[in-house]
């Protein structure tokens, strides 16, 4: 009977017993007497002691092998046991030299080399523990909507007209037609909100926007969710804190070693969520930080860094949110603040002094959309898919975004959000 397979975290509990273990040659030690070879499979490290035994010259790191063999306590091999006296088999032909040292605790490669040879390098400890924290948010987002009532949604990618006005998106052929990659999922997730009153998506988005920076991709990865029968945006901003405490629980609860090897410090999502009004935002910038910003109808990254700053002396938050952007800086569909004009019922929520969250309400009345699209000079005919929807019906409903490479990149502390990134898509990179 074959040994049963078991994981590198499970040997502890198999003490005395025959098992397998399967996965690449992470480090090979060879002494005079005795070699360890550790292997490395989904669950971290395994440590398989061979004593007065040839390893074959050709054994090299990355090679995936398994070894059969009894289960000892060791405290000085990973997670206390090891395997002694095995049998080896090779799962693989002998690796070729990595393009960087997996087995070290730490990459010293600079970030073009990972990425370029990212199928390989992503197989380090630390690069991999970025997408397992990203992977359990994902997972938390998703509990956190289906509890609530929501309906996950898949929506095109490929789309007849853009979603937001300007140039900032990717034309493309369509069997002779014009039509451009999804800049959001905003019109699908609204018209669906029709259907199923609550509905969510993850999936990619497009944006060609001419950025090179740590915080920008032409490709991400948005958590999008959208909701009907609000009183205003401040409903939104209420499902959004539940969500984050939700994907903040999630990671959590699953993901503990990446969150230790990383030496990742969770944040504790307030209830409610601070918040600023846009205006009174930029007064308190004016007033305090050395620069001026009223006038403009955007927060600048410093701008965000100060308010990050400002929300943990303040109200000892990591988060905050800043309402009522100017309706000017805002898509046509975001609803109007009736009692400030000019300004909207949107947000942004900032984490660590930068904007991860867009959202707000939505306009909900076909009239309201013909003056919004009017009074920036669009043609009405370009949107009548979209507006279909509001020609029968829709109750005040919003939403909101999560960009979530930026979450994982704020998360874990990373530098630029390449890191955090599976392949990305930016300026100058479209390969791997």
């Amino acid at each position: 009977m074959t040994a049963i397979r078991v994981l590198a975290s499970e040997l502890g509990s198999h003490i005395g017993q025959q098992v397998r273990v399967a996965g690449w040659l992470h480090r090979k030690r060879e002494l005079k007497s005795v070699t360890f070879l550790i292997i490395r499979d989904r669950s971290g490290l395994a440590q398989v002691v061979l004593r007065e035994v040839a390893v074959p010259a050709d054994l090299t790191e990355e090679t995936v092998i398994q070894a059969i063999g009894q289960v000892i306590a060791s405290s000085q091999a990973p997670g206390g046991a090891e395997i002694s006296g095995p049998q080896l088999t090779l799962l693989s032909p002998p690796a070729e030299p990595s393009p960087v040292d997996l087995y070290r605790p730490t990459l010293t490669a600079a970030l073009p080399t990972v990425l370029d040879h990212a199928p390989t390098t992503l197989r380090h400890p630390l690069l991999r523990a970025g997408f397992e924290i990203s992977a359990a948010s994902v997972a938390g987002f998703r509990a956190a909507l289906d509890a609530r009532g929501f309906t996950e949604i898949q929506t095109p990618k490929i789309v007849g007209s853009a979603t937001e006005s300007g140039a900032t998106v990717f034309a493309i052929d369509y069997f002779g037609q014009p039509a451009y990659l999804a800049q959001s999922p905003q019109f699908y997730k609204q018209a669906m909100v029709g259907v199923f009153e609550r509905v969510y998506e993850t999936g990619p988005v497009f944006r060609a926007e001419p950025h090179d920076t740590a915080r920008h991709l032409a490709q991400y990865t948005s958590l999008d969710a959208e909701f009907g029968f609000i009183t205003d945006h401040h409903d939104v901003m209420a499902m959004l804190r539940d969500v984050l405490a939700g994907m903040v629980a999630a990671v959590r609860e699953r993901v503990r070693c990446a969150t230790k090897l990383l030496d990742v410090i969770l944040p504790q999502i307030p209830d409610p969520i601070p918040e600023v009004h846009f205006a009174d935002a930029q007064g308190l910038i004016a007033a305090s930080a050395g620069w001026d910003p009223r006038g403009e109808p955007d927060l600048s990254p410093a701008d965000e860094r100060w308010l990050g700053e400002w929300a943990v002396r303040e109200h000892g938050s990591e988060l905050l949110y800043v309402t009522g952007f100017p309706l000017a800086k805002r898509p046509f569909y975001t609803h109007q603040d009736p009692e400030r004009p000019g300004y909207s019922r949107g947000f942004d929520l900032l984490f660590r002094g930068m904007e991860l969250v867009t959202g707000g309400q939505r306009l909900y009345r076909f009239g309201d959309y013909l003056a919004a699209i009017a009074e920036r000079g669009e043609d009405p005919a370009r949107y009548d898919g979209y507006l279909q929807a509001f020609r029968y019906g829709m109750p005040p409903h919003g939403g909101f975004a999560i960009g979530l490479e930026r979450w994982t990149a704020r998360l874990t502390g990373a530098a630029n959000i390449r890191e955090v990134t599976l392949f990305p898509r930016d300026l100058h990179r479209l390969s791997p």
